[in-house]
């Protein structure tokens, strides 16, 4: 391995600004928000600076992605067994389960219209050729796959792939069994029945603990934002993205629509809670999920920001925003697949009809549940789409170069999607303490002197 003195002198201007972070925080205690976009300003100086020497400073971001990311299973596993198993009435878990389903699909609908509604007059792709396009068009899973695929058959080859929905089908039969076993030794008592108290006690334990250790690496999140968005800018090719800036100014408007009028919409008039406190509590995980561009593995953040900043009951939390991660995405299922549709009719000079727009819409909401589970959403979301309407799917390739750029709005628009799914969830159902929320400090984290001294 060669070595590279730009790269180097990167890393040392990186830890420079690591250790500008820590005094702020040490010295003048700046609060985590401050610090989080403090550390997004100087990761924009620290790409544009060295451009694409970015390979030993950035190793700081991989390995925090890395490290959430291997918390995720785990955490889910227990937080959702410990959910379900405090959540006795069946009746109450019954409309969780369904009202979490629709407002996350409320979110891909929404920002499917808001698409049509925005890039629709602006003729986005009139002009671009796909004659000089080629492309391997992903593989896009068939309807009985993607039922199967829904439920767990090797537990070590979910947690591998991270694929979020089998874990907690899985997590919920164990809970199921659980309760069950309660209620059947509460009806009949018996000396020869195993006591399954021990069991309960140790996935509460296992629960907290991960929780603890979770808003320990959520402390690092300001050095990670600099190792992240550094790397982002340094990828950048200028002259590749030249050709695209409008798209990917609609894109960014698009996404910025959605997350903050509609989110903020659905949070007060369905909510009937204050939108401006909401972003608050929730900006960790944006921050998150904008830099990390992973939805999955932004789970653990998303869900100390909801129960720490927000006072959303732990239960609908986890459950909600785990599925989130997967369902009802409005910027990976929603915003790109309609827009790449919506290039694509005008790259070739496709006429649509007002009822294969609605067709469209429709197919939207399908596939957002279609992929469940399926890595590179945006991908497969956008490739099953326009396979379903006829389109070319070479349109994907035309549009790559900008993708990865737009995915870092796509992730934090799902992540703030599943976030106020789970808000307006828990208030529905009573599940959210109003005093953390109007009252609780903003980008609050867990007590835990060790990760204070680390960090």
């Amino acid at each position: 391995m060669e070595f590279d003195a730009s790269a180097f002198a990167a890393l040392i201007v990186a830890a420079a600004f690591f250790a500008l972070l820590a005094v702020l925080k040490r010295r003048f205690q700046w609060g985590f928000g401050a610090r989080v976009l403090l550390a997004t300003g100087l990761g924009v100086v620290l790409g544009l600076v060295f451009g694409g020497s970015y390979t030993y400073y950035a190793l700081v971001g991989t390995i925090y992605a890395n490290v959430i990311s291997a918390m995720v299973v785990p955490l889910l596993f227990f937080s959702i067994i410990a959910s379900i198993t405090n959540l006795s009435d069946l009746v109450h878990i019954k409309a969780i389960g369904w009202k979490s389903v629709l407002f996350l699909l409320l979110n891909t609908l929404t920002a499917t219209l808001l698409t049509l509604l925005i890039a629709l007059p602006l003729h986005i792709g009139q002009g671009f050729s796909l004659d000089a396009v080629s492309y391997d068009a992903k593989t896009v899973p068939s309807v009985t796959d993607t039922i199967v695929g829904l439920f767990p058959q090797n537990l070590a080859t979910s947690w591998t792939n991270n694929a979020v929905v089998p874990i907690i089908v899985f997590a919920l039969i164990v809970a199921a069994a659980y309760n069950r076993l309660v209620q059947k030794q509460k009806e009949a008592p018996s000396e020869k029945a195993v006591d399954v108290k021990p069991f309960k006690a140790f996935v509460d334990a296992t629960n907290s603990v991960l929780g603890n250790a979770v808003s320990w690496i959520v402390s690092f999140t300001p050095y990670a934002v600099v190792s992240l968005i550094g790397r982002a800018v340094g990828r950048a090719d200028v002259a590749t993205l030249l050709p695209l800036v409008g798209v990917l100014v609609v894109a960014y408007v698009i996404l910025a629509i959605q997350f903050f009028g509609v989110e903020s919409a659905f949070v007060a008039f369905i909510g009937k809670l204050n939108p401006a406190r909401f972003f608050r509590g929730i900006a960790p995980a944006a921050v998150t999920a904008f830099t990390t561009q992973s939805s999955v593995g932004t789970i653990p953040v998303t869900v100390s920001s909801l129960t720490k900043n927000l006072g959303v009951d732990e239960d609908v939390a986890s459950f909600t925003a785990g599925l989130g991660a997967n369902l009802g995405m409005p910027g990976c299922a929603g915003m790109w697949p309609t827009l790449v549709a919506l290039f694509a009719l005008n790259a070739t000079g496709t006429a649509f009809t007002p009822g294969q727009y609605v067709l469209l819409v429709l197919l939207t909401l399908v596939v957002s549940i279609g992929t469940v589970g399926v890595p590179g959403t945006a991908t497969i979301t956008a490739t099953a789409l326009l396979a379903a309407l006829g389109l070319p799917v070479e349109t994907i390739a035309l549009v790559a170069p900008i993708s990865s750029i737009v995915d870092m709005g796509r992730t934090a628009t799902n992540v703030v999607g599943a976030a106020e799914a789970s808000l307006i969830v828990a208030r529905t159902e009573s599940l959210v303490d109003e005093g953390v929320y109007n009252g609780g400090e903003a980008y609050s984290l867990p007590s835990n002197k060790k990760a204070e001294a680390a960090a």
